[in-house]
């Protein structure tokens, strides 16, 4: 008989899998940062009303066409601001040598996404509530369904901004090559969504590849809500889909993300 008993081993958690107090300190890290950058929260919360306010005037003569595609252009706006801001903060966390001393910690890589992808959520939230009730109460966005779908879509439209950020934030080795990633990331994403032309009457190659693209399925939401009353299941299959590519790149962000840059 064995006179000592083996100590009892407490399994430990698994890498892949966020702790709530470390992901709750790295998301209230970020935000004590973003407090003291008025020029992020400008880009981030400002931007997007000015750009829907602008162009509610430069179609003033027109209102129809400013309903046709405000509804789009308010998840639009979001995930581009979302994305470069959220790039660019990464990034220089990682050149800064901050994200190598934070991993050097008790601090997984899923931890410091969460985090960030909390912190930034939440920003989000904010900006999608300021857009959309500018754009419904002031701007006089005429839309069929409720406001309230138009608030979901723009936020998880934000939060996918927020993940290509922190995705793509692992390529780059300056804010002016995050940038760049902008064109490659976003600007197919805008071209092929429907916002000039109805993604079935593109050339059929080019309709396939918009049916893979994220942005497709947040207009085609938005526009599920500017004319049904009712949710349809067309927009509950939308939403899934961006809320889906969101978790599924902040996996890969996850996966991606090194302690700095070469």
């Amino acid at each position: 008989m064995n006179a000592h008993p083996s100590p009892t081993t407490t399994p430990s958690r698994p890498r892949f899998a966020p702790s709530l107090s470390r992901t709750l300190a790295t998301a209230a890290r970020v935000l004590r940062q973003l407090r003291h950058d008025p020029r992020s929260i400008a880009l981030m919360l400002l931007v997007p009303c000015l750009m829907l306010f602008l162009l509610r005037y430069v179609f003033d003569g027109s209102p129809g066409t400013f309903d046709s595609i405000g509804a789009s252009l308010l998840g639009i706006f979001p995930l581009i601001t979302m994305f470069l801001v959220t790039s660019i903060a990464t990034l220089r966390e990682r050149t800064s040598g901050t994200l190598e001393r934070l991993l050097a910690m008790p601090l997984g890589k899923a931890d410091l996404i969460a985090g960030y992808a909390l912190a930034f959520g939440l920003v989000a939230v904010v900006q999608s509530v300021l857009a959309t009730g500018l754009a419904v109460r002031f701007l006089g966005l005429d839309v069929t369904g409720s406001p309230w779908l138009l608030l979901l879509v723009a936020l998880l439209d934000a939060l996918l901004g927020t993940a290509l950020g922190l995705f793509v934030s692992a390529f780059a080795a300056s804010e002016f090559q995050a940038v760049q990633f902008m064109p490659a990331v976003i600007f197919p994403q805008l071209l092929l969504c429907g916002l000039f032309t109805p993604r079935d009457r593109m050339a059929p190659a080019l309709e396939a590849i918009s049916n893979a693209l994220p942005m497709s399925y947040a207009v085609d939401g938005m526009n599920e809500v500017l004319r049904h009353t009712d949710m349809t299941a067309a927009f509950v299959r939308d939403a899934l889909v961006v809320a889906g590519c969101a978790v599924l790149v902040l996996g890969l962000g996850a996966a991606t993300l090194r302690r700095r840059t070469a």
